[in-house]
């Protein structure tokens, strides 16, 4: 049960998406470097530090996405059917309407009723 791969090839478990974003990060952060380490582009570039950060940034990023990604798992329907912490708050919501509407209705035929009786049989204080 929890080792079954979804069937979709369009799923979010594509590696595609971490490692294009990854390295975007990667270069945004190997540019900055090269260019703030040598203090303008007057001076010459410092293309070692540039490529460290671009390496540190591509594999931090590469490493927190796919975690992030893997991580990711859709929860199968029947886990929402039953009782107790397995249901819906949508049908725990319309289950407690329609109990307050059936309440409600209730107190309403008692009160056009006019019995004057309370629940044990005795005169209501009214």
């Amino acid at each position: 049960m929890g080792n079954v791969e979804p069937q979709d090839s369009k799923s979010g478990n594509s590696i595609r998406f971490p490692l294009s974003f990854s390295f975007a990060m990667g270069a945004v952060a190997g540019v900055v470097t090269l260019v703030v380490s040598a203090g303008g582009l007057k001076h010459g570039l410092r293309w070692d530090l540039g490529a460290i950060a671009f390496g540190i940034a591509f594999i931090a990023s590469v490493l927190i996405s796919s975690l992030l990604v893997m991580g990711h798992k859709e929860n199968p329907a029947y886990l929402s059917e039953g009782s107790g912490v397995n249901r819906k708050s949508s049908d725990r919501l319309a289950a407690a309407r329609a109990k307050s509407e059936e309440a409600a209705k209730a107190a309403a035929a008692d009160n056009e009723a006019g019995t004057g009786k309370n629940d044990d049989g005795g005169p209501s204080a009214r």
